[in-house]
């Protein structure tokens, strides 16, 4: 037994997505109005872009938009909640995910019906408890009803393969992540000095054990390659504080500026290329987001999707 309690054991092998881009979602950036266009105006979005609101009514919004949470999250499931707890860093850094967002989640979660809500991340910085507390989410997690569980130690990992990588044939990931059966990835959007920035698809590094390996082999390729692995089944954007500049972890207060803006959609790729825009980058000139496309992991073409956009 591990130190947190275990559950029954569920594997998930994806080996790419197989439906077409047109299911995918679009997003709000304020850049061009035909990104906004809704191919009906009574299905549900695949990407909801929401500004302008505090973290928790955002997605409050972002989430009724997308059926609410029982479309992924049944009564009686366990979940994982991987936010961004990487940084012993307070809350006005923008280091880590908002914990005002992070609560939200899990407290729909809660509301969903479901069984269990754990809460992690493998911290870059050693003391993971300083993390954990500093960034303010341990707290607001445990309030809501979530377990929070350590990531720090490689015996919560276990070796899988990856189908179809080109470089990240094997990995150990944190069994919760073989485990749960809805996995809710909830990165803080942010300038990144080795990556430019680091959203949805760079946030998975923090649910496997040897991060030097990627820097070491190909940090971009082991990035799109472990979505290869499991997708998350939500992805939501923590767009509220961005760090501009110094990232991940250097901002100082100049560099951290409010956006005070939300994403959420099924589609990775789809929701860093949106990402990506709302920072002021073209998605293209982050390579493992095109990555992602090439490996047909989600869609990079936001021109062609769907979005719901929400002013509050």
């Amino acid at each position: 037994m591990r130190e947190f309690e275990k559950i029954n054991r569920r594997k998930f092998f994806k080996k790419g997505l197989t439906t077409s881009a047109a299911i995918f979602g679009s997003f709000y950036v304020g850049i061009t109005d035909k990104l906004f266009a809704k191919k009906s105006s009574s299905s549900i979005p695949e990407l909801v872009a929401v500004r302008n609101g505090e973290p928790d009514i955002m997605f409050d919004r972002a989430i009724a938009s997308m059926g609410g949470m029982s479309k992924f999250v049944k009564k009686g499931q366990t979940v994982v909640v991987k936010p961004n707890i990487a940084w012993n860093r307070e809350i006005e850094t923008g280091a880590d995910t908002n914990p005002l967002l992070v609560k939200r989640i899990v407290e729909h979660c809660v509301n969903a019906g479901a069984k269990k809500v754990y809460v992690f991340d493998h911290t870059c910085d050693t003391n993971w408890r300083k993390c954990y507390k500093n960034s303010g989410i341990e707290d607001a997690a445990k309030a809501a009803g979530a377990i929070v569980v350590p990531g720090n130690n490689e015996k919560y990992y276990e070796e899988v393969r990856i189908p179809g990588a080109k470089i990240l044939k094997t990995t150990k990931v944190h069994e919760l992540i073989l485990e749960t059966d809805v996995f809710i990835n909830v990165p803080v959007l942010k300038h990144h000095m080795g990556t430019r920035l680091t959203i949805a698809m760079k946030n998975l590094m923090g649910v496997m054990w040897d991060r030097g390996w990627y820097h070491s082999n190909g940090l971009h390729e082991c990035i799109a390659d472990f979505c290869l692995y499991r997708k998350p089944d939500l992805n939501v954007v923590d767009a509220y504080r961005v760090t501009m500049d110094n990232g991940p972890q250097r901002a100082r207060k100049e560099d951290v500026i409010f956006k005070k803006s939300l994403l959420i959609s099924r589609d990775i790729v789809a929701i860093d290329a949106a990402a990506a825009k709302v920072f002021g980058l073209e998605p293209e000139k982050v390579k493992y987001i095109r990555l992602g496309f090439d490996k047909n992991i989600g869609n990079i073409n936001l021109e062609e999707l769907n979005i719901k956009k929400i002013v509050l």
